[in-house]
């Protein structure tokens, strides 16, 4: 069986970068890719439907958010009940990841915008119904401790008994060390993109992972196999 490959935080950078630079590819392809292919895992994992326990989106103010609302346009042309969370002003949304927020605004999507000090029984009662959590917060290009309001979220995620789905890694988690923050995600399911983390397989951090799922976004394999050759 062949190794996965395993990329940390600044080789996936890398990896997005000359996708765009080197080979021509567009943003938001890569962001659709990334969000239609979690939607799909999410379908599987939940089965058929669910009228009464919607899967719930958290989303934050960068690409991972991007990736949520993808994923949300996908569910719902699936069936799925949902619910998108929004812990910014979308004002202060940029690139791919505001052209698909105004994509789900302009689907009438149900998105509820939570800014300035959270109160995170109103959060926790927002997440109460579901079936399904979606931590679309915070990627890997995040490091150190989560700030407000995402620590309050990221303990109102856990404290729900509904399944717990991170999308590229659990908010709080280092990518590269599996070093959790004091507020971090803890995951059934963890889908990731293009290659997995070194800090996945870490004692500490495989707890936080769960089931862990790689999703290929179309980067070219001549351009992986570059990673490969060089480790």
């Amino acid at each position: 069986m062949t190794a996965p490959l395993i990329l940390n935080r600044e080789q996936s950078r890398r990896v997005d970068v000359l996708a765009v630079e080197r080979y021509g590819m567009c943003g938001l392809v890569l962001m659709e890719n990334a969000g239609r292919g979690a939607a799909e895992l999410v379908a599987g994992i939940l089965g058929e439907p669910s009228v009464d326990k919607p899967v719930v989106i958290c989303c934050g103010r960068g690409n991972n958010g991007g990736d949520g609302f993808v994923m949300a346009r996908h569910l719902n042309n699936r069936g799925f009940a949902l619910r998108i969370l929004l812990f910014c002003d979308p004002a202060k949304l940029t690139g791919d990841a505001a052209v698909n927020y105004e994509i789900a605004r302009r689907a009438e999507l149900p998105i509820e915008v939570f800014t300035g000090d959270i109160d995170a029984a109103q959060v926790a009662s927002r997440l109460g119904d579901a079936g399904c959590v979606v931590d679309a917060l915070l990627g890997t290009g995040a490091t150190g401790e989560p700030r407000a309001p995402y620590d309050r979220v990221i303990d109102a995620i856990n404290a729900q008994p509904a399944p717990i789905v991170a999308v590229d890694l659990p908010s709080g988690l280092d990518c590269d060390t599996g070093q959790p923050a004091k507020h971090t995600v803890r995951a059934a399911h963890t889908i990731t993109f293009v290659a997995a983390k070194p800090g996945f397989f870490t004692e500490v951090g495989n707890s936080y992972v769960g089931k862990l799922h790689v999703v290929d976004i179309g980067v070219p394999r001549k351009l992986l196999a570059e990673f490969k050759s060089s480790k």
